[in-house]
């Protein structure tokens, strides 16, 4: 059942149970929210999540949902970035952060035209990654990740900044999820 290395590795970086007081989601499991786990009908106590359940629900809303599979088609290190910030933050600004970056890139549209930053990965998103990867092998992948870390590094700063009980994750989030991984 468990065949999804990048699914894999974020139920090993998350850990069982976690319920800080600080934590604005609450009771979470295997990276899982209580308020997620309510939508796939679990209701039970969030400490006896079973990892199955946590795999199941990752697999499709932080996976398959956002596209993140296909992704992986074309970037795998790149996809597992953005399916661990998705588990995280949610996975619409991670996907954001990637238009941005691909615009950014795209060195004034003579790689490729730029794409609507709307949170959603379609095929004009995943024609301008190929074109990036493309043109900026054998790095490219890298670059992209990194650049996606700086926007992340940026937003857990910000997090920090309007609310100061997050101090209390920062350097976890800095630590374990702003890195090449």
């Amino acid at each position: 059942m468990f065949t999804n290395p990048v699914i894999n590795s974020i139920i090993e970086r998350e850990g069982h149970y976690v319920d800080h007081p600080h934590d604005k989601g609450g009771p979470t499991c295997w990276g899982i929210t209580e308020e997620v786990a309510r939508k796939h009908g679990y209701m039970g106590d969030m400490k006896h999540l079973s990892k199955e359940k946590a795999y199941m629900i990752l697999e499709d809303d932080y996976w398959r949902a956002p596209g993140f599979d296909k992704v992986h088609d074309i970037a795998p290190i790149l996809a597992l970035e953005l399916c661990d910030t998705g588990t995280n933050i949610g996975t619409t600004l991670p996907v954001k952060w990637l238009q941005r970056w691909l615009n950014a890139f795209n060195n004034q549209q003579k790689y490729y035209p730029d794409i609507t930053v709307d949170g959603r990965l379609g095929s004009k998103s995943f024609s301008a990654l190929t074109s990036f990867l493309k043109k900026r092998a054998p790095h490219g992948e890298n670059v992209l990740i990194t650049s996606m870390n700086c926007s992340q590094g940026n937003y857990y700063l910000e997090l920090v900044e309007k609310r100061e009980k997050n101090e209390a994750f920062i350097y976890g989030w800095i630590s374990t999820r702003v890195a090449l991984i």
